[in-house]
């Protein structure tokens, strides 16, 4: 048994309900792997959870996604060896220490070509921008795509895998810095919401037509104008709130704005199963090593400056990923 530091938090709140412990970790059991930490991705779910948006049982640790090395193999695994170097993104959280004993389902060996600090800051959300454009809806090329807070780690992946794939990606940002970065990560088109109206903007770009898709993890501030932006029968990806939950509407303007079609899906309920997992993040592993999705980590923090690194998010001063090192 070895001892490692953690992050938890014991009551809902602000950046400063997060505490560094240590704790014992044992060794896994059937189906478990033990895994030592080079590093561990920040996400906005993260927020979600240490502010209470997502209600969990107290005390808790955080953090959805890390990657190191398996330390220890319990029984029954067969796809991962001590020694391996691996990444994962999975529930529940606890990603937020040195070392942790998890599932083995969802942890996926690292290739040689891919740093532990990019296998962190990739994983959670590389595999959202996987389901994103392979799951959720059957995009092709030539389709085209309104992508809010374009700047942000989903964002920039979703830019890059856009092109890689000829979809044509309009990508929202608050700042003209972030814009330009969205559109030299691929974005075709950029609209600085702050300064223009953005409905108003996609319209015009697409000669009145709409988007085939709008995919939106802002919430509750954009989501009615980002159904505006639809064609009819377009699809509406609601997959975050960092604005807020979307309040209750009546579904009947879905059928007065042109039978659109609405899901919240969640990455969780993507990779459940092993083998789904492993085949999404073997695909997100090609795009990276071949070099059409380049991993832009933004900003580092070591893990005792974890509620700095939170108000950073909150404050929306980061682009790119973010992650802790342990």
């Amino acid at each position: 048994m070895s001892d490692a530091r953690t992050v938890i938090f014991e009551q809902p709140g602000g950046p400063e309900v997060l505490k560094l412990v240590h704790r014992a970790v044992g060794a896994p059991g059937p189906g478990e792997v033990r895994i030592r930490h080079h590093a561990c991705g920040l996400n906005y779910i993260d927020i979600y959870q240490r502010s209470g948006v997502y209600p969990m049982a107290l005390p808790h640790a955080l953090g959805m996604e890390g990657a190191g090395v398996v330390e220890a193999v319990g029984e029954g695994v067969t796809h991962l060896t001590e020694g391996d170097r691996v990444a994962y993104a999975s529930a529940p959280p606890g990603a937020y220490c040195d070392a942790r004993v998890m599932a083995a389902a969802q942890v996926c060996r690292l290739p040689e070509g891919i740093d532990f600090r990019t296998g962190a800051a990739m994983m959670l959300q590389g595999l959202t921008v996987q389901y994103l454009f392979h799951r959720t809806v059957p995009l092709q090329a030539g389709d085209t795509v309104l992508f809010h807070a374009a700047a942000g780690g989903v964002g920039l992946i979703a830019c890059q895998w856009a092109r890689a794939l000829g979809i044509r990606l309009i990508g929202t940002a608050g700042t003209d810095e972030k814009c330009a970065l969205a559109r030299d990560h691929g974005a075709a088109e950029v609209i600085n919401y702050e300064r223009e109206d953005f409905v108003a903007r996609v319209r015009e770009i697409t000669d009145g037509r709409g988007v085939d898709v709008v995919m939106d993890s802002i919430g509750a501030a954009t989501f009615e104008q980002s159904l505006d932006c639809l064609r009819p029968v377009g699809m509406m990806i609601s997959y975050g709130n960092a604005s807020g939950k979307v309040p209750p509407f009546d579904l009947g303007i879905l059928g007065a704005k042109g039978s659109l079609q609405l899901t919240r899906p969640t990455l969780f309920t993507h990779i459940a199963d092993h083998d789904t997992c492993q085949a999404m993040a073997a695909q997100l592993f090609e795009m990276v090593e071949s070099g059409k999705v380049k991993i832009r980590i933004g900003q580092e923090f070591a893990l005792k400056d974890v509620a700095e690194a939170h108000r950073q998010m909150e404050a929306r001063s980061t682009t790119g990923s973010s992650v802790l090192l342990c």
